[in-house]
């Protein structure tokens, strides 16, 4: 352990040394202009591109272009500095995340800060990477590795092998150098190249733990941070561990749905009471195991076992997923038509699952052993029918060429104690048992505001009126709860 905290230190040392080299001039020489126009995009949303080194530890070699964006606040005269928008994922964009939330958050933020946008290293209109992979194996129910209908993972394995070959033939020099210590020091540059001493940022999902890792490396760059659905940051497992949360979180989540669906019986016929609602969806999943559904539209175009479970999983994200679900599950059973895919277009999943398989590959190095996914898919199908084995199963990770770059990071309380947490406690990708430890790694530094919800997204969310005016009371303010809360 502590040959791992020396690397860790020698790793931070390394991202100042790095961030330090670009100069003010280079700073200062950021140009924004309108974004290019776009569904949703705000009209006062600018959007400018950063160069950084590709490597941070060879800041004179090539570089890679990040696309950030802002809007501006209306009142500078109340400004108090920027707050940046820290995507999920790992893979999802976030360069147009501005506009959506400006028009949720409350005024006195946006009187206090400028918000700020970007698209991680890999993704979207910054520098991109693609393993270029067919179409087939961009199938939902296949970049979450859910095992054979009858529990073996020889297809798994064989895919997971494919993977990690097209991504060191296809991934070009980036591939090896996406990870969440890099996302840190992108974050960083963005600082720097802002004018900001201090930088506040809200991270949600994988946000929040590249927010954490942020907050670990330059804790005195940090202004107001806010993290929201919170991963479990343990530095031996890391995505290992957000993957075999799914089994938690969709157990924690799932009886909302259950409870919402007998209610309504007599529209969707799924059971009178959660137990009965919850067995329908297990013996329906059986039974689209054994014979799947055409379903044109969808990847695999048909509805099996594991697509309805995978549907399952999307829609516990948000109550207003939940008809989808039913009305779903209503046409498998009584052999209606069933409703259109929302499975997004292959092409648009490439950046996506190549950014996602590199900074779960390269923030840690995971298990080789065949034998040892067996048996933990054999013991998850057992005790979480729900997941049936996927969040524990082998996927690219086991057959990745490269060695991580360096160690993860450990989140330590050591740093201003500037950090809340909001969390749901019924959340079915990042659990609150998970986003305990994250509360737990931070110690002093941080509060936790845990919230008597269901769903993925809290702030802003789910109109929790007492959660959100917690967070935007410390976003105007800068004053912690005394304590953690229960809202």
């Amino acid at each position: 352990m502590r040959t791992l905290a020396r690397l860790s230190a020698v790793g931070a040392s390394t991202a100042i040394l790095a961030t330090a080299l670009m100069t003010p001039a280079q700073a200062a020489g950021t140009s924004w202009a309108a974004c290019p126009a776009g569904s949703g995009v705000d009209p006062r949303q600018e959007c400018a591109t950063l160069q950084v080194p590709m490597d941070y530890r060879k800041p004179g070699g090539p570089t890679i272009s990040l696309a950030v964006s802002r809007i501006k606040t209306a009142k500078p005269a109340s400004r108090r500095g920027v707050l940046l928008l820290i995507p999920g994922g790992p893979g999802s964009p976030g360069l147009n995340r501005p506009s959506v939330q400006v028009k949720k958050l409350p005024q006195d933020v946006l009187d206090r800060y400028d918000i700020i946008g970007f698209d991680p290293r890999g993704v979207g209109q910054s520098s991109p990477v693609s393993c270029d992979l067919a179409t087939g194996d961009l199938s939902v129910t296949k970049l979450k590795p859910y095992p054979d209908a009858d529990g073996g993972i020889a297809d798994n394995l064989a895919w997971s092998r494919r993977i990690a070959e097209a991504c060191a033939r296809n991934g070009g020099p980036l591939i090896r150098h996406i990870s969440t210590r890099n996302e840190a020091r992108d974050i960083d540059s963005i600082r720097q190249a802002l004018g900001e001493k201090k930088i506040s940022y809200w991270g949600v999902s994988y946000g929040t733990y590249a927010g954490a890792v942020y907050a670990t490396m330059f804790p005195q760059r940090t202004d107001r941070v806010i993290l929201d659905s919170n991963d479990d940051p343990d530095p031996r497992r890391v995505a290992r561990r957000w993957l075999a949360n799914y089994t938690v979180g969709v157990e924690d989540r799932f009886p909302d749905f259950a409870a919402w669906a007998a209610t309504r019986d007599g529209e969707y016929g799924l059971g009178t009471d959660p137990a009965q609602v919850r067995r329908t969806f297990l013996d329906l999943a059986a039974e689209l195991d054994r014979n799947p559904l055409p379903w044109p539209g969808a990847n695999p175009e048909e509805l099996n076992g594991n697509l309805l479970r995978e549907t399952m999983l999307n829609a516990l994200y948000s109550d207003a997923n939940f008809p989808m679900l039913a009305t779903l599950m209503h046409a498998a059973l009584t052999a209606g038509e069933l409703p259109p895919s929302n499975t997004p277009p292959a092409a648009a999943m490439q950046n996506t699952a190549a950014t996602a398989g590199a900074t779960m590959c390269n923030d840690v190095e995971w298990p080789g052993s065949t034998s040892g996914y067996e048996r933990q898919v054999a013991n998850s199908r057992s005790a979480h029918p729900l997941t049936a084995g996927m969040p524990v199963n082998a996927g690219p990770c086991q057959f990745w060429p490269f060695k991580p770059a360096e160690p993860p990071v450990r989140v330590t309380s050591r740093g201003p104690a500037n950090v809340l947490l909001i969390q749901n406690l019924r959340d079915p990708s990042t659990p609150y048992s998970g986003a305990l430890k994250m509360r737990q790694a931070f110690g002093q530094r941080a509060r936790m505001v845990a919230v008597d919800s269901g769903g993925h997204g809290v702030y802003l969310a789910n109109g929790n009126a007492c959660g959100d005016r917690t967070v935007t009371s410390f976003l105007t303010t800068g004053n912690l709860p005394t304590r953690d809360e229960r809202c």
